[in-house]
């Protein structure tokens, strides 16, 4: 991944001190127009920034990679306010299948996930069945079918404009009678200003939960981490519908500025429990806070 508005951050501080021998309100200023133009919200921008005077001002901290360690730390925590450990995992059901209801508007990689999710999954050993219940847009059931003859994952599905519901329950009880261990359902891209969809998808869960005896395990919600802003207003929309569980965050593999997940984590204090990183298959990770703070302040040689 390429964030260079952190590396900069790097660079502008180092020769603020090395120059100045002293951290002044210049450098403030310089750290949040960087901040904000990394796509850090303004809350995260100021709390961060009014940490660091107080510490400057208490310990006199003079050092480049003080700094440095200071806004990591920062970042971190919001992070990990939005999901620890435990949070960040995927959820088990207490009996099989394990029910994964994946939303999001169309063109943010949704379709492709599942696929990715269910060759993670087969990979740990796992059996695997795919519900197609995306059944408004022909192409995302042939999609998925695709998918699921590349990773060898069983798919249930039916003809374009049937009731998603009955896909769904279907799923369930093919996933039973054949001791499956997961079932991930995909749902319509719908969008999230579009009510008679958003009804549907409640729909969805109230079919799951009626013949799981208990809700889905875990309504992931994919989102585009290029789209910025935008993909806080979709977040928010699916909220205000079904309850959410975690994020999946797509197109981590190219040139996004970086900040907009650590925008998402603290405007939507949800979980981000995986992270696409390409288009293969195994392109899909669990996402690791340390890690990903790390990779955005990595070196610059």
């Amino acid at each position: 991944m390429a964030f260079d508005l952190f590396k900069k951050i790097i660079r502008k501080v180092d020769q603020i001190v090395t120059g100045r021998g002293r951290i002044d309100e210049d450098l403030f200023e310089d750290l949040e127009e960087m901040l904000l133009q990394a796509d850090v919200n303004v809350h995260t921008t100021t709390a961060v920034l009014k940490d660091l005077r107080e510490l400057v001002q208490s310990e006199r901290m003079i050092g480049t990679q003080q700094v440095v360690d200071r806004i990591k730390s920062n970042l971190l925590t919001v992070l990990e306010k939005a999901g620890g450990p435990e949070a960040i995992e995927l959820k088990r059901g207490p009996s099989n299948p394990t029910l994964f209801l994946v939303v999001g508007v169309n063109g943010v990689g949704k379709t492709t996930t599942i696929a990715k999710l269910a060759h993670m999954l087969q990979a740990q050993g796992n059996r695997v069945v795919l519900a197609a219940a995306d059944t408004f847009r022909a192409a995302a059931i042939d999609q998925l079918e695709i998918w699921a003859a590349r990773t060898g994952t069983e798919i249930i599905r039916n003809k374009e404009g049937s009731d998603p519901s009955a896909v769904l329950y279907d799923a369930i009880h093919a996933a039973q009678a054949r001791g499956a261990d997961y079932v991930i359902a995909d749902t319509a891209g719908r969008l999230h200003n579009r009510t008679n969809l958003m009804e549907e998808l409640k729909k969805i869960c109230r079919i799951s939960e009626r013949e799981l005896g208990r809700p889905a395990d875990e309504i992931l919600l994919v989102l585009d981490a290029t789209t910025g802003q935008n993909a806080i207003a979709q977040a928010k929309s699916f909220r205000s519908v079904v309850p959410v569980t975690g994020l999946v965050l797509t197109k981590m593999d190219g040139t996004a500025r970086g900040g907009i997940v650590i925008s998402i984590a603290d405007e939507l204090q949800l979980p981000i429990k995986l992270v696409g990183v390409g288009e293969k298959s195994h392109h899909l990770e669990k996402f690791d806070p340390k890690k990903f703070i790390d990779r955005l302040f990595e070196s610059l040689d």
